[in-house]
């Protein structure tokens, strides 16, 4: 009798080992093989309680294997096996290894309906709170925020356990402070509304309004009210600055398409109503660098498509502009009706040549890697990479030009026509030339213009028109020929646009803003800075 309680205790203990090593959910566990071969049962209602229990035991290889049953991709073999395509090669469902000989033929489709569809997309979302990658982790905590599992807190916490990263362990904090308002636990409620206190995202706010509605615990009630209060400061500031840079990315735009209108409007008197084309010719000189670079350059050498863009931008659309001044202009000098109308009718003939060549359709032109992305603010306000080096390159553009006019031979003849003609004339400056120089080199800098504008929209042969009238503004409000002038004009008329539009919409805040020009150009006909000059005063 001894000896078989001895036996039977060894037995026990031996049981409890086995146990302890190789837990529940260890290794191949066998919920994860149950869970996998459930999703063949004929009976959609087990399909998605297996999707469940996939997402519940977060496990990242069920990753893969509910993606292919989303996409039609999972397939049971004859002998029971599930195999899921990966391209040219199927994979066991269980542990992902290749799986050789297979015939096609021989497997049967695993279907799925919207429901087990549905659940799959749900269940994908929390397991990605395991995936390797920060960003998706971070994607998924967001996404899980929202969910109405029983199993997402679980979740959570298993991922924020393991999280490395303190980034993506903040914004996990966040969701389960999000998911733990729903706890029947008061003082649960109360912590989460204490984390999410200090939080700008906006569904956080939605979901603490949310349980302010349906809650009646005062105490509660009264943290959820404060809570609410303070975040809706903090996304009023952070649209505050939103606002201030989205209107000096608008202003560094419309700082680029009025360069060159200064220009030639300041120093030669010229209204060019074909300038907003040589916009566009920029930006069709970037979409055309852009498929050389694709067809006749390797894959890596993609990013430096845009560096080459911009001198190829700026001599085309300086050829152009030369040749416009040469061919038409310099015989309308004195007579601004005829130029105005004349230069409109240029407008008309280049854009039907652009939609001869390249059609009417808009043509997309990709953004390099380096101009791809953001930094991710608060509150959902992204400093996005392309228009913060748009700002850049404004300012490096018009601190060259600025250069460029001041300490060169041309800038001085420049400024000598522009304050006096006929003296400039007569000291031997040939007046001619520096027209057709000063025009081809406003129509250039207008050709950069299309550069940058290619970043932010797709390319179409009516990109000039949007800017033209907003670079005649930009002008005559900074001062004719300034500048300073310019740069002060184009960063005021974009941050004003960008405060008015939430509140009088983006036509109503155009019209406002050009009745202001109106009334100011009334007490200041010359601008905020004027030129000086001898022809200019007179």
């Amino acid at each position: 009798m001894t000896f078989v309680k001895i036996i039977s205790v060894a037995f026990f203990l031996f049981l409890v080992a086995t146990a302890w090593n190789n837990p529940a959910g260890a290794g191949d566990r066998p919920d994860f093989a149950g869970a996998v071969a459930a999703l063949n049962s004929d009976d959609f209602d087990e399909k998605i309680k297996a999707v469940e229990t996939l997402a519940a035991l977060g496990d990242p290889r069920a990753v893969p294997v509910l993606q292919a049953l989303l996409d039609s991709r999972l397939s049971a073999a004859e002998d029971g096996r599930l195999l899921y395509a990966d391209g040219d090669v199927y994979r066991d469902a269980m542990d992902g290894q290749p799986v050789t000989g297979v015939d096609p033929a021989d497997l049967s489709d695993v279907s799925a309906n919207n429901r087990v569809r549905g659940a799959i997309e749900g269940a994908i979302g929390q397991l990605s709170l395991f995936d390797p990658n920060p960003e998706k982790r971070r994607g998924a905590a967001r996404a899980v925020a929202d969910s109405k599992s029983a199993e997402a807190v679980d979740l959570l916490q298993r991922a924020l356990a393991q999280e490395t990263d303190p980034a993506t362990g903040s914004v996990m904090t966040t969701a389960l402070a999000g998911l733990q308002l729903r706890d029947a636990d008061r003082t649960v409620r109360l912590t989460a509304i204490h984390t999410l206190a200090s939080s700008t995202d906006p569904t956080m706010l939605g979901l603490l309004e949310r349980l302010q509605d349906g809650e009646r615990d005062q105490a509660v009630r009264r943290a959820a009210d404060q809570a609410i209060s303070g975040i809706r400061q903090r996304i009023a500031l952070i649209g505050i600055g939103a606002h201030l840079f989205e209107g000096f990315s608008l202003g560094s735009v419309l700082l680029l398409a009025a360069i060159g209108l200064a220009i030639t409007f300041g120093v030669m008197g010229v209204v060019n109503m074909a300038h907003g084309e040589m916009i566009m010719l920029g930006a069709y000189a970037t979409y055309v660098v852009q498929q050389c670079f694709r067809m006749w350059l390797p894959a890596s050498a993609f990013d430096a498509y845009l560096v080459v863009a911009v001198p190829v931008a700026f001599l085309i659309s300086g050829a152009v502009g030369i040749a416009l001044e040469r061919g038409v202009i310099r015989f309308l000098y004195g007579r601004p009706l005829e130029t105005l109308l004349s230069t409109w009718g240029i407008s008309l003939v280049l854009q039907q040549l652009v939609r001869t060549i390249f059609g009417a359709p808009n043509k997309e032109v990709a953004n390099p890697a380096w101009m791809t992305g953001g930094i991710d603010m608060s509150g959902g306000f992204i400093l996005t990479w392309n228009r913060l080096i748009i700002i850049v390159f404004c300012l490096v553009v018009l601190g060259a030009l600025a250069a460029l006019l001041r300490y060169s031979r041309f800038g001085l003849q420049m400024r000598a026509v522009a304050q006096n003609r006929p003296m400039a004339a007569a000291m031997g400056i040939r007046t001619g030339r520096v027209d057709a120089l000063t025009f081809g080199l406003g129509s250039g800098i207008a050709g950069i213009a299309g550069v940058a504008l290619s970043q932010i929209g797709n390319v179409s042969p009516n990109l000039g028109q949007g800017y033209i009238v907003d670079s005649f503004m930009v002008v005559v409000f900074g001062g004719v020929g300034s500048l300073w002038g310019t740069l002060l004009g184009a960063v005021s008329l974009g941050v004003v646009n960008k405060f008015l539009e939430p509140y009088a919409g983006a036509m109503l805040g155009k019209i406002l803003v050009l009745v202001f020009i109106i009334l100011f150009i009334q007490k200041r006909p010359r601008g905020l800075f004027a030129l000086k000059g001898r022809s200019i005063e007179g």
